[in-house]
């Protein structure tokens, strides 16, 4: 028997962004552009590719830019219409009636918590989760991936990546079963293990599809991990009870919660585009070679 089809995303979008402060005082971490598109939108336009229907954001104060950005901008287009502009470029910031839901958090309690408050509107079905940080560039995309694999094996299916050993402590670690090809069988989680206790390299990285029974662990409630709601908690728990697996993404993952990740992916999608990539290259050539001199001093 089929596996029910996974229709609904979840999109946490309620943290702080204290990790680039100042910039993200008054906008939402999510909308920080990689080259000219926010990083939520790529994460939307992922789900849609792998055929999402109905979009779930689970919100805080101080992120209606993330509503506004997906809405129709009057003003806007009627000043571009009139001065003969198209607006094809605005075109997947419009998306469709009643297909998106906002969810109020309202206090950060973490991860799990984030996903709990979106149970009313996931109800009795699969669904998938995206954290916009997690910027991941792939053809297919990383969920479209992770849904193929979800319609072989069914039950939950999360995102693996292989990290450096001296790393493992900043992740959700997968415990690790057989392997065939790209999927590695989940037989534990632990989040952030103590350096030196790891029970894998094989980390945990934003993108799952999970089970509706999730909810009901949630709805315990119980802290972990820095005194947060951790959903790698929670999963751990359904383990054994239903099939669980780790895809291994084939793609690139950068982390944008991170400002390094965050500048390498927009220095990586720059050079990709046919309108910036020879500029950007160049000048991109020219600023190391001015560097070697004092290196070298």
């Amino acid at each position: 028997m089929a596996p029910q089809r996974v229709r609904k995303a979840v999109f946490p979008v309620g943290g702080l962004g204290t990790r680039f402060l100042p910039a993200t005082k008054a906008i939402p971490k999510e909308m920080l552009p990689i080259v000219d598109r926010p990083l939520i939108q790529y994460a939307v336009e992922e789900a849609i590719e792998a055929g999402i229907e109905q979009l779930i954001f689970v919100t805080g104060r101080g992120k209606a830019a993330i509503e506004d950005h997906f809405d129709i901008a009057f003003e806007l287009e009627t000043t571009m219409s009139g001065r003969g502009k198209s607006l094809e470029i605005l075109d997947r910031t419009r998306l469709k009636p009643g297909a998106v839901t906002y969810v109020r958090q309202q206090e950060p309690m973490g991860l799990g918590h984030a996903v709990w408050c979106a149970r009313d509107v996931v109800g009795n079905e699969p669904f998938a989760v995206l954290l916009a940080d997690d910027f991941m560039v792939g053809r297919p995309g990383c969920l479209r991936q992770m849904i193929d694999a979800y319609d072989q094996v069914g039950g939950n299916v999360i995102c693996a990546e292989t990290v450096p050993d001296e790393q493992t402590h900043r992740y959700g670690i997968i415990t690790p079963g057989t392997r065939d090809g790209a999927l590695t069988e989940v037989k534990g989680l632990v989040e952030k293990p103590a350096p030196g206790t790891a029970p894998s390299n094989l980390s945990v990285i934003g993108r799952y599809i999970l089970q509706p029974d999730v909810m009901g662990v949630l709805a315990s409630q119980e802290k972990g991990a820095g005194g947060e709601i951790q959903l790698t908690d929670a999963m751990s728990r359904m383990i054994g009870d239903q099939p669980f697996h780790g895809l291994t993404f084939a793609g690139t993952r950068y982390d944008c919660g991170d400002k390094a990740g965050f500048l390498h992916a927009n220095l990586a999608m720059a050079l990709e585009r046919e309108d910036l990539g020879d500029e950007v290259e160049h000048f991109a050539r020219e600023l190391l070679a001015a560097r070697q001199p004092r290196r070298a001093a």
